[in-house]
């Protein structure tokens, strides 16, 4: 009996043949893994894919990858939130209507009356029988010139008679119908009576209809712009955008994407430019001004701006926006930081409205911003609106300069750690102090930021973290009226004080550095290029011309769409934002008026007193100290020590220069005897009456002697 065979124990493998399959192998790739036999995909299936390439039903049975149900109907919350807008839609429609009931009811007899007249116009020939006039007449006229004829005579007499007993049945049914109607209308009950009146009204309302007959009244205003997709094209081409036809042709056209359509008050379109024609999107948006006035509208109410990719467009899409009107005039809408008890300068601050009325918010940190146009344009109003937000944030430290030296910026003596007015020679030399002092926290910060960790400071950049752990607020610089400065200064301190504030807006928003320039004439010689260049978001307001905006948005913007010089002189607190190398859009800024903006400085005191972070030339304000307090000082005390914040002592003269610049119609008529009687009436006791400054002595006053008419309460609170 033989012994069973041995299992065998492993595979026998030949090495050289083995080496020799391998010499075949590129050994640069690397070698692919062999898959676990649980997770083999399944051969047959792969064979029989639905999306093989040589499968002819692939496309056919092919899934659409689109959603199965709209947008709106995708949620819970936008079903109610359109079910909502709907009943909101028709309660407004209901009443609009229902108040002009009693106008419809008598424009509907109107018509009746007319389709009444109409009715009986068209069948008075039925009921006169005018098919047998025709005959009658017909007749006679033969027997006038055949008057022997007797047969014809007869004819003649037969038709007459015939023509009266259809008249009479005729007039007969019409009278029995008209007098059983009436009859059933007076027997009926009064719901009755309502139903057949309507019956009988309503058609001949219908009846007496015309074509421009309107019974409702329209909801909206007609419009005063129309467009469509011709007269887009006939605006393009006289633009020189598309090319002429040949002959009787049109010639080519733009392919719309969407619209023309109804949006808001308006018309929307979005289309691509056709392809050989050698334009793009950004020759649209220089030719604005030709399209507006081919399209019969003013520039203001064409608002275009080119599609990316991002969203699906590409270099020849444009979506443009033709509004009936004027989109920018009306009455401003307040800023919603007027009611807001605390903001977090981290979020992006609520500055305005664009055209649509959609919220326009400016994302400020890690930016610099700067700000130009003419005057009385509501330039400094929209700066405000950006520092006004760091007010309600206490962890934001304000450095403020005011080259004019007004009183828009005065209620900022209650926070600014550091507020600096005017542009005289004192004024400057504390503006000077003030970048010196932003120059050298800004490297502090660097320093301190270098040396914490990365998993505290991963980035290199203040975080809302190290605020609050280090004790290191967002610094915000607020300068206004850099002109001012620049012509007042000399060149080495000119060059000194440009040099400083480019640092600052260069280096300082990673640090919490952020930067708020303004300027009326932002050329060459007000405010240098080099730091115009460095700002990352800039605001303008109405300009003389195309190379002014330039100045101010930056070169080629205005060829691009932005450009301020087409606002007019209604437009106050209307600009052109661009908040990138290609974003831009016309906002009209939130309004923010004196004694808002001073409510809001009055809070942003208390919120840092109760954080602690009250520092610098607030903490020590007297006035500002006596207002917390609740302390009336006299109006005439506070503006003169305004005026001499920056200085121990000064000439009469220039208190009244600086008081005039101030409040002007406070102290026009101001002279030095005025002045000093109605300090005196105050409380001020002049320790002299002439002061030495340069050792040059004339008359003028002593900050010292100003304070002293102070109560003591205040200074000590002020610490002084």
């Amino acid at each position: 009996m033989s012994e069973p065979a041995a299992e065998p124990m492993g595979t026998v493998h030949n090495l050289d043949e083995h080496r020799a399959t391998r010499t075949a192998v590129d050994l640069t790739k690397e070698p692919t893994p062999v898959p676990d036999s649980t997770s083999m995909p399944d051969t047959a299936a792969e064979v029989e894919a639905v999306d093989r390439a040589d499968n002819p039903l692939a496309d056919w049975l092919t899934v659409p990858d689109a959603p199965l149900l709209p947008v709106w109907a995708r949620s819970r919350a936008s079903i109610q939130a359109n079910v909502k807008a709907l009943g909101r839609l028709t309660w407004w429609h209901t009443r609009y209507h229902g108040l002009r009931v009693p106008k419809y009811l008598m424009k509907t007899m109107l018509l009746a009356c007319r389709g009444f007249f109409r009715a009986c116009a068209g069948i008075w020939p039925t009921l006169t029988a005018r098919e047998h006039t025709a005959t009658v007449r017909a007749l006679r006229a033969q027997v006038k010139l055949r008057p022997e004829d007797i047969e014809l005579a007869a004819r003649h007499q037969a038709a007459h008679a015939a023509r009266t007993q259809t008249r009479k049945w005729r007039f007969g049914i019409a009278a029995i119908s008209v007098a059983a109607a009436a009859t059933g209308i007076a027997l009926a009950d009064p719901v009755m009576q309502v139903g057949m009146s309507a019956a009988i009204v309503g058609p001949l309302a219908y009846l007496g209809r015309g074509k421009e007959t309107h019974l409702l009244d329209q909801a909206t205003p007609p419009l005063k712009v129309d467009m469509s997709a011709q007269q887009l094209n006939d605006a393009l081409r006289a633009a020189g955008l598309l090319k002429p036809g040949k002959g009787e042709e049109d010639g080519p056209k733009v392919s719309c994407i969407m619209g023309p359509v109804r949006d808001g008050r308006g018309w929307a379109v979005v289309f691509d430019l056709p392809r050989g024609g050698g334009k793009t999107a950004s020759d649209v948006l220089a030719k604005r001004e030709v399209i507006a006035q081919e399209l019969g509208v003013d520039e203001i109410q064409v608002i275009m701006s080119r599609v990316r990719a991002a969203k699906g467009g590409n270099a020849g899409r444009v979506t443009m926006w033709v509004a009936d009107d004027d989109p920018y005039l009306g009455t401003p809408t307040p800023s919603p930081l007027e009611k807001a008890e605390r903001f977090s300068i981290w979020d992006p601050v609520p500055f305005g409205q664009d055209a649509r009325g959609t919220r326009i918010d400016v994302p400020v940190m890690w930016q610099s911003m700067f700000f130009g146009g003419l005057p009385r344009r509501g330039k400094t109003f929209s700066q405000r609106l950006l520092t006004a937000a760091g007010l309600l944030d206490a962890y934001v430290r304000h450095y403020v300069a005011d080259g004019k030296g007004g009183a828009d910026w005065m209620p900022m003596k209650a926070v600014a750690h550091r507020l600096v007015m005017g542009a005289e020679e004192d004024a400057i030399e504390a503006l000077k102090a003030m970048l010196a002092e932003l120059l050298a926290e800004m490297e502090r910060r660097f320093a301190l930021l270098r040396d914490l960790p990365p998993s505290i400071c991963p980035e290199g950049k203040l975080t809302p973290d190290i605020v609050a752990k280090y004790n290191l607020p967002v610094i915000f610089v607020t300068v206004d009226e850099l002109q001012e400065y620049f012509t007042a200064m000399e060149k080495d301190d000119r060059e000194q004080v440009i040099n400083d504030l480019c640092r600052i807006a260069r280096r300082g928003p990673a640090a919490g550095f952020i930067s708020n320039f303004a300027s009326q004439r932002p050329d060459a010689d007000s405010v240098p290029t080099k730091l115009r260049e460095i700002i990352t978001i800039r605001y303008s307001t109405q300009v003389v011309d195309r190379a002014s905006s330039d100045m101010v948005l930056g070169k080629g913007k205005a060829a691009q769409g932005a450009d301020a010089s087409v606002l007019s002189e209604e437009h106050k607190g209307v600009g052109v934002l661009v908040t990138g190398p290609a974003s831009y859009v016309t906002v009209r800024a939130d309004l923010m008026d004196g004694p808002t903006f001073a409510s809001l400085c009055h809070k942003g005191r208390l919120l840092r007193e109760a954080a602690g972070q009250l520092t610098g030339d607030a903490a020590g304000d007297v006035t500002a100290a006596a207002d917390a307090a609740g302390i009336t000082v006299p109006p005439i005390i506070s503006d003169v020590l305004e005026v001499m914040r920056h200085s121990p002592r000064m000439y009469t003269t220039d208190l009244l220069n600086g008081l005039v610049n101030l409040d002007e119609d406070t102290y026009g008529d101001f002279n030095p005897e005025t002045l000093a009687s109605e300090l005196e009436a105050a409380g001020v006791k002049r320790s002299s009456k002439q002061v030495k400054i340069n050792g040059k002595a004339l008359a003028g006053y002593q900050r010292r002697d100003i304070e002293d008419a102070v109560p003591a309460e205040i200074l000590l609170a002020a610490g002084r």
